[in-house]
């Protein structure tokens, strides 16, 4: 187990204790399907439905706090409550909570493109946000730490190469989720729909497609480059640019297993 991830579940009841006290709350079962967080239904002392999130120790989500309180809701879920110390966020529950993969991939795009293009703003300096060039440098050095895996060397390298071209060519540069796709938008009462789990990055707003893209797996490797150019129109960005993030990701990007992967299929299927 990765050390601090160690260090950071061992504190976890603890944590929890805390801030049932100082925030007031009971807490519900947690949620089974979470990913990279502790999460559970809390309930304030006031009657309020809320979600207690514990983030664990994550690169790429650094800055969910921060990006939170950034779009203030528009379209995410409110942060009601931060505790930067322990990554702790009390959050606006959605109801009924319905994930977005519950509609079909064509109607998943509408929705997905409407949310990006609203998260879409670049915030005023100074701010906290680091650039994507800093995650794609990350992604990179753990992509070369495993060069004795990599079933085609001259595609990882091409996406290798493409991490660090793209951002340095991006035409504009806005506040990205990074991370959003059908499973990372609920149903709620305020909005039909709201964004969970955003892991913010300054960049490329076309690199924002390629989440949901790897999202629908089966389209997209039967039909890449109509899949791609559907998903970049809605958007209204260069579907060259989202089909060469799409390339780079499916080369070059980190993953435990490189050998069955269906990864390196798409990407010979769409290489430059």
């Amino acid at each position: 187990m990765i050390p601090d991830l160690a260090a950071w579940l061992s504190r976890v009841p603890e944590t929890l204790r805390d801030l049932e006290h100082r925030w007031s709350l009971t807490l519900g079962v947690p949620y089974q399907d979470a990913s990279c967080a502790w999460v559970a239904p809390a309930t304030l002392a006031d009657g309020t439905s809320a979600v207690l999130k514990l983030g664990m120790p994550h690169m790429e989500a650094e800055h969910e706090i921060q990006g939170l309180r950034f779009w203030n809701g528009d379209p995410t879920v409110q942060l009601l409550k931060a505790d930067h110390e322990h990554s702790a966020m009390l959050l606006e529950r959605c109801e009924p909570g319905t994930k977005l993969r519950a509609l079909p991939e064509p109607e998943q795009d509408l929705v997905i493109a409407g949310l990006l293009r609203r998260l879409w703003r670049s915030p005023p300096a100074p701010h906290p946000f680091r650039p994507l060039s800093m995650l794609m440098d990350h992604w990179s050095n753990e992509t070369l730490a495993n060069i004795e895996r990599w079933p085609d060397p001259g595609l990882v390298r091409e996406g290798l190469r493409l991490f660090k071209e793209l951002p340095r060519t991006a035409p504009i540069e806005v506040l990205l989720a990074t991370d959003l796709h059908a499973g990372n938008v609920l149903r709620s009462q305020r909005e039909p729909w709201l964004v969970i789990d955003p892991k913010p990055f300054i960049g490329d707003p076309a690199y924002d497609a390629t989440q949901h893209l790897f999202n629908c797996p089966a389209r997209l490797r039967s039909d890449p480059d109509g899949t791609i150019r559907r998903v970049a129109d809605l958007l209204g960005v260069d579907s060259e640019r989202v089909r060469l993030w799409t390339f780079a990701r499916a080369a070059a990007e980190p993953r435990d297993d490189w050998r069955n992967d269906g990864c390196m299929e798409l990407a010979r299927a769409i290489a430059p």
